[in-house]
Parts: structure tokens; sequence; C-alpha cells
């Protein structure tokens, strides 16, 4: 089968010919008809992870894909071959993942795909979906809650925004002037140019009494706790890249943490189900093909990538 993989850490993906993986017990066989890009995927080859993730190489990258049941391992009960499935298919330490055109899932890491979009739709949900859910409900959002989210225009900010809004929220979004009616599109009552000035001073300016949830997605320590100003007293802040000092806020009366994803298949149910009601927009940048998707990596790299990319297998 075609997989794009590596064949170290730090070594360039490339489109090789790998063998037909085949499901063990409670395990799925997928054929794969897209696959979502994540940042994480070129940080795992580039071994950034170190030796907290073991790797069986050559390494095929990617976790999230959609696709159609193939085969079924022994003991799988929640799924029959025929299918229609989304979730995640990164196995590191068995040198698996959805960079390919058959994969092996653990039958907890996969649900139906939702009905009513395509595969490359369903594949840009798993990992930014699932942060985006987790996110909203270990920071209590809910109605009468103001919320800022750094990184609005993302994938996970995209979704945290729609979630949010769903919730009864007041989104204030960071936004470039060209993304700003796109954003307010999704749920957000205002937005923030990042690129004019302080994110801070300009919130403030609008809402001296602050916010009370800060959802940061690209800012470092020093950044991030600039932005903490913002967040009213006994608020909530969270980094999902690690600048969040928790005991610091502590000191300051607000709760904060560095955020660690917890997926499960039953969340990739919920964000089925809101697809399925038009509750939940993906939005898709663009598609490319499995033999584009080294240079597709490249480009998120350089984090100019626009939207999000699916490859189509």
């Amino acid at each position: 089968m075609r997989a794009v993989a590596v064949s170290a850490f730090g070594e360039q993906p490339q489109l090789m010919e790998l063998p037909q993986p085949e499901p063990g017990p409670g395990e799925v066989l997928v054929r794969l008809a897209a696959a979502g890009l994540n940042p994480v995927d070129w940080k795992l080859a580039d071994g950034m992870f170190g030796d907290a993730v073991p790797a069986e190489f050559p390494l095929v990258l990617g976790s999230d894909g959609a696709g159609e049941v193939l085969a079924i391992g022994s003991g799988v009960r929640r799924f029959t071959i025929g299918d229609a499935v989304f979730g995640q298919f990164q196995r590191p330490e068995r040198g698996g993942g959805s960079y390919c055109e058959l994969a092996v899932a653990d039958e907890e890491r996969i649900a139906h795909a939702a009905r009513s979009v395509t595969y490359a739709t369903s594949a840009a949900v798993p990992t930014a979906g699932m942060t985006a859910y987790n996110l909203v409900e270990e920071t209590r959002i809910a109605e009468g809650r103001r919320v800022l989210i750094v990184g609005a225009t993302g994938g996970v900010g995209t979704f945290v925004t729609q979630l949010a809004a769903g919730r009864g929220a007041e989104v204030i979004a960071t936004a470039r002037p060209a993304k700003a009616e796109l954003m307010r599109t999704l749920g957000a009552a205002e937005t923030v140019d990042h690129t004019a000035g302080s994110i801070a001073d300009q919130v403030l300016a609008n809402h001296p009494d602050g916010v009370d949830v800060l959802i940061d997605m690209t800012s470092g320590p020093t950044e991030f706790a600039g932005l903490t100003r913002t967040v009213r007293d006994g608020g909530t802040a969270v980094s999902l890249i690690g600048s969040a000092d928790a005991d610091e806020l502590t000191e300051h009366n607000l709760r904060g943490f560095n955020f660690v994803n917890r997926p499960s298949p039953q969340l990739l149910e919920i964000l089925a189900g809101h697809v399925d009601a038009g509750r939940l927009t993906v939005l898709v940048g663009r598609e490319v093909s499995l033999e584009e998707a080294p240079d597709a990596l490249a480009t998120s790299r350089t984090g100019r990538a626009q939207g999000k990319t699916v490859l189509a297998i």
C-alpha cells in the first residue's frame, strides 16, 4: 500500500510502498479516503517528543482519518464491515498512522462518521474537534461568560468559537481583518486584530471589566502572562502550548492550567452529531493528494498554512 512515512526521526517524510497491516483483537482495518493534517504530525516526524513517544520505523505519519471499515479483529462489537468511520489512527509504537491507503485503529479511537458530510470533512474533525470540546468543558464555558480566544482562526480555534458561542458565551476572537467576518459567522461577538498592537490593551479598552476565560493557542510564557491581565478575578486562563504557570496564576487568584487533551469515542460521536445537526461547521482550507503530503507538512511547519489541510487518498 502507499503511505507517507519517515525512516527515522528527523528524516524527510516520503511516499513509500509498505505492507498492508492486519487488525488484531479489538482493532479495525479501515480503507482510508482522507486524512487530516495537524501540526503534531510534523512534530512527531521531527522527533520533538523525544523518548516520551517510542516509535517503530518506517513510521507512517498522521493521526486523523476517515474511511470505510474493511475488516475487523476478534472482539470488535461497535463496527461491521462497510461502516463509515472517522477518528485517530496514530500508533507510533507500531509504526501506524493515517497518511496511507489502509490503516488499523483501536476500536476505542474511532466512531461512526457524520452522515451529512464527505470523508474529507470528517477527517478534519478528530484531533481539533475533541481538543476544542474538552477545552470548552474544562474551562466551564456557559451562557453569560465572556471568552477571549487567542489563535482563534486555526483548526481548534474555529471549533472552540462555535462550541462556546453555541453555549451562549460572548466570544472575543483574535483575527486579522480579512478573517474577521468569517469568525463572526462562526459565532464570535467581536474580533481583535492581533497585528494591530497589544491584544490585552485592545480587549481591556472595550471591556474594562475583563473576560471570564482566556484560551490561548499560540503565545509563549511571557506573552501568555501578559494576556492574563485581561482575566477577571477568579477567572480561568489556559494555554495549549505549555505556557501557563499554575502557581503564578493562583497567586493572582486565577485558575490556570496547561491543557492536555483526553480523546474518546464518545467525544467523536458527540462531534459527529453536532456536524449532522448543523451546529458545527468544519472548515477545510485545501485538499491535496497523498503524494503532496510532504510539501503540505513543510507548509504547516512555516505556520502559514491557511485553514485545515486534508489529504485525499
